[in-house]
C-alpha cells in the first residue's frame, strides 16, 4: 500500500424524508448520484470519509446513510457535523464498515476524526478531550504521514457570515499541529466549497457538498449554483498528497431523480 486512495464526500444533509430538499436540493438523491459518479471513477478507494452533517437535524436520516455508504463493502471513516445528533450517529453507525471517530492506520498513514461540535451552535471547538486526543494520536506514530479530519474550517475562508461558524479554538488546534512533523494534511467539510492552500507545509483542503454549495466569498449567507461534488486523495508514501475534486453533472447518475439540484 505505498499509495492510499480516499474517497471524500461530505456534508449531505439527509432526511428520514426520501424527497426532502434542502436549499432547492433532494438530498438523497443528489447523494446517489454523487456515489454513482464516484463508483465510475478509479474504484474502489482504500476508504471512504465522510466529514459531517449525514443528517440535516434528522437522526432518521443515518437509516438512508447506513444503506447506502454499507453496500459499499469499503471502510467507511465518520465524523460528526453541527447538523449531527453525536450520540444517535455512534448508535446507528455502530457496525462495519462504519468507524466513527478515533485514528485508523491505513499504509504508511495514520486518518485522525476529531469531533468539533458544540451542542446546539453552529460553530465548532475541539473540547480538550479532542485536543488530547490529536496529540496522543499524533505522537503515538512520529514515523506515520498524517492526514486530520474535522468538520469546522480552521481557517478563514473569506466569508464574513461562513467565518463566524468556523472552529473557534483554531489556534489550540494548529498549536498541537505546529508541534509534529508528520501531520502532511488538513481535511474538512461545513463550508459546502473547495479549498485548497499550504499552511507550514501542511496542505489544508475543504470539500464541497454532496448538495448544494455555498457562495465563495460571500458577505451574507448566499447558494452558489455548483453541482454537487466529492473529492478523490491519494496519499504517497513520500508524505505528498494529490488530490482532485470531481463535480457532478446536471442529469449524472441519478436516473429521473438526476436534475434534483439544477433547479436550485
Amino acid at each position: 500500500m505505498s499509495v492510499i486512495r480516499l474517497t471524500h464526500l461530505t456534508d449531505p444533509h439527509l432526511y428520514g424524508d426520501e424527497s426532502e430538499r434542502l436549499r432547492g436540493v433532494a438530498t438523497l438523491p443528489a447523494l446517489e448520484a454523487t456515489l454513482a459518479h464516484a463508483r465510475r471513477r478509479e474504484w474502489p478507494p482504500d476508504a471512504v470519509l465522510v466529514t459531517g452533517d449525514l443528517v440535516q437535524d434528522d437522526p432518521a436520516g443515518y437509516a438512508h446513510f447506513r444503506r447506502l455508504f454499507g453496500a459499499l463493502r469499503l471502510p467507511v471513516l465518520c465524523l460528526p457535523g453541527n447538523h449531527d445528533e453525536p450520540a444517535a450517529m455512534r448508535r446507528e453507525l455502530d457496525c462495519a464498515p462504519f468507524v466513527v471517530g478515533g485514528a485508523v492506520d491505513l499504509g504508511l498513514w495514520r486518518i485522525v476524526l476529531l469531533d468539533s461540535t458544540v451542542a446546539g451552535a453552529a460553530a465548532g471547538r475541539l473540547s480538550a478531550q479532542s485536543l488530547a486526543q490529536l496529540q496522543s494520536a499524533l505522537a503515538a506514530v512520529p514515523q506515520r504521514h498524517t492526514l486530520v479530519c474535522l468538520h469546522h474550517h480552521p481557517v478563514p475562508m473569506t466569508s464574513r457570515w461562513l467565518d463566524r461558524v468556523g472552529l473557534q479554538n483554531a489556534g489550540e488546534f494548529f498549536d498541537v499541529v505546529d508541534r509534529h512533523r508528520n501531520v502532511r494534511g488538513i481535511v474538512w467539510g461545513h463550508v459546502h466549497q473547495s479549498y485548497d492552500a499550504v499552511r507550514n507545509g501542511v496542505r489544508l483542503l475543504a470539500t464541497p457538498s454532496t448538495c448544494a454549495q455555498f457562495l465563495p466569498r460571500s458577505e451574507e449567507f448566499a447558494v452558489d449554483r455548483l453541482p454537487p461534488a466529492y473529492r478523490t486523495l491519494e496519499l504517497k508514501a513520500d508524505g505528498s498528497i494529490v488530490t482532485e475534486v470531481a463535480w457532478i453533472e446536471s442529469g449524472a447518475g441519478a436516473g429521473s431523480k438526476s436534475a434534483a439540484w439544477a433547479a436550485a
